[in-house]
């Protein structure tokens, strides 16, 4: 099992990913062809979930704090041995901690 040290770490990793893809201007192309794409043919299910995953903090949040949970599980040798349930726990808490953190983030824009 990883320490609070690492969740919180591993959910600053995780909200700043979700926030290079959902609203940096670095990925604002990329974004806005998978936008065009969608508008061509919107009865599609597959490119409106694609829609929905890149513009929803919670959705894409979700999927790339797993990824980094992931990336830090298996480059430190930590995944096998633990039970895959923990694991589980472990993804929640950062995918957590990255969500109060796009939550703050979102507030303060509020506030000003």
């Amino acid at each position: 099992m990883i320490g609070i040290p690492e969740i919180g770490i591993l959910a600053l990793a995780g909200y700043r990913l979700t926030q290079l893809g959902v609203h940096d201007a670095i990925l604002d192309p990329a974004r806005d062809r998978v936008f065009d794409w969608q508008t061509r043919r919107p009865e599609s299910s597959v490119r409106a979930f694609l829609v929905t995953l890149i513009s929803c903090v919670y959705c894409l949040g979700w999927w790339l704090s797993g990824a980094v949970l992931a990336a830090y599980l298996l480059t430190t040798d930590q995944w096998t041995g633990t039970p895959l349930l923990l694991h589980g726990l472990e993804w929640l808490a950062v995918a957590g901690g990255a969500v109060l953190l796009n939550r703050w983030d979102d507030s303060r824009k509020d506030a000003s």
